[in-house]
């Protein structure tokens, strides 16, 4: 990798860094013709899709059955490590739930407010297939699901010959009531609009291709999604104390998702960039997706920045907005202080992205190309419903009466006045 100082970069660079998309322009049409044929064709159009795409001819779409039964084929070790994740996910979302509220407010009488959560009934969750299985997304799609109380979780994930057993498992830990052998943008929308054996959802979360993220923002409107992400992107921001190998370890992991994932680091000192750089390309070659973390490598939105200063580098983060942010220096904490932009941030050097990515309990469904800006990662809040609840008696209701009358004559509404008016209408005739 190149070091490129952030003071030189041009217009383009700024672009390729700072206005990164999913890439579902591309496929939107293609897209579109996928979800209306599922629409229309149900089960017939996911066994021609799964017969095209994944090259599987699909028996039962429905394959809960086997997922039961799929932990008994995984290694001990592996069931382990998924029940040991899980449980931490669950943990860490569970401190998440919502609690209802009712709380009486200053009045001449009462005035009661509060706010109600309910979970949503139906949830869909996508778990990606093709060059990797991703067990690890199950568990961060179905657990919180059913954390937030959710009664029916189904998860759709590709077809294969031999489906990955470790992901079955996964998905069976996790609690989900439904699994069909279903992928790319024909499963989004199965999930988005029902078949004869897909039960329609009312939400779909999880992440996947541009292929997934195109259908996800096709479908909705008749389905909730969570949002639309795109390539898996880490920014790194490093100072002289950083250790130059786990810097480039960090990037090498993040780059082995996806040839088209965003893999930064910026730091003050010219040394740790050039030490950085030097290690990514030392390390690159050794992973076994080395083709994949080449290519991302390449990419424009991805490299090694020298910034002037730390006050620079922070800037640098704010306007990228990762979806990781890793901050490894001596006072990391006041430089966490500094940005709000971030989907999930790891700090200090023993606090690799894939801690989060796996096990420490975080959730790795986030947002990508600067999402991080208005909106966080999935949280048991994707899952709830929130109700306002409020009683007013006649004294209270008397109390905000000329408010009330005031405001819905001045927009015009006296309907809205006079239902305030009724509920007093007489009271001076008693009074006499």
């Amino acid at each position: 990798m190149d070091v490129h100082a952030i003071a030189d970069l041009g217009p383009d660079a700024r672009s390729a860094l700072f206005d990164r998309d999913a890439g579902i322009d591309a496929v939107r049409s293609d897209v579109r013709e996928i979800t209306e044929r599922v629409r229309a064709e149900g089960d017939v159009a996911l066994r021609d899709f799964a017969r095209e795409f994944d090259d599987v001819e699909v028996g039962n779409i429905d394959i809960t059955d086997d997922v039961a039964r799929a932990h008994e084929s995984v290694d001990d070790d592996v069931l382990a490590a998924i029940r040991e994740a899980a449980d931490n996910v669950r943990e860490f979302h569970e401190r998440q739930v919502p609690d209802d509220w009712r709380e009486s407010f200053d009045s001449a009488g009462v005035r009661e407010l509060g706010r109600r959560f309910r979970p949503l009934d139906r949830v869909g969750v996508y778990a990606p297939g093709g060059t990797a299985a991703y067990p690890s997304s199950v568990l961060m799609g179905v657990v919180p699901a059913k954390v937030a109380g959710v009664d029916h979780v189904a998860v759709a994930t590709p077809p294969a010959d031999e489906m990955n057993p470790v992901t079955l498992a996964a998905i069976h830990e996790a609690g989900a009531d439904a699994v069909y052998a279903a992928g790319g943008a024909q499963a989004v929308a199965a999930l988005a609009y029902g078949t004869e054996t897909v039960k329609g959802v009312q939400k779909i979360v999880g992440p996947g291709n541009k292929w997934v993220t195109a259908a996800k923002a096709e479908v909705r409107g008749t389905v909730e999604i969570d949002f639309l992400a795109g390539p898996s992107e880490v920014l790194v921001i490093a100072d002289e104390t950083a250790d130059a190998r786990l810097v480039a370890s960090d990037l090498v992991a993040q780059a082995e998702h996806d040839p088209e994932a965003s893999v930064v680091a910026v730091t003050d000192d010219e040394a740790t960039a050039e030490a950085i750089a030097a290690e990514v390309e030392a390390q690159a070659p050794e992973r076994a997706r080395a083709d994949i973390v080449e290519s991302a490598l390449a990419n424009d939105a991805s490299g090694v920045f020298l910034a002037r200063s730390m006050s620079e580098a922070v800037l640098f983060a704010e306007e990228y907005a990762a979806e990781h942010l890793s901050i490894v220096a001596d006072d990391d904490e006041a430089l966490l202080d500094r940005i709000s932009n971030a989907g999930s941030v790891f700090l200090g050097p023993h606090t690799p992205v894939a801690a989060g990515d796996y096990a420490s309990g975080t959730n790795h469904v986030l947002p990508t190309n600067g999402g991080a800006k208005v909106y966080g990662g999935l949280s048991v809040d994707e899952f709830v419903r929130s109700t306002t609840v409020q009683r007013l008696d006649r004294e209270g209701l008397s109390d905000l009466s000329a408010t009330i009358t005031t405001l819905a004559e001045a927009e015009g509404l006296e309907g809205h006045a006079e239902s305030v008016r009724k509920r007093f209408e007489g009271e001076d005739q008693d009074e006499d």
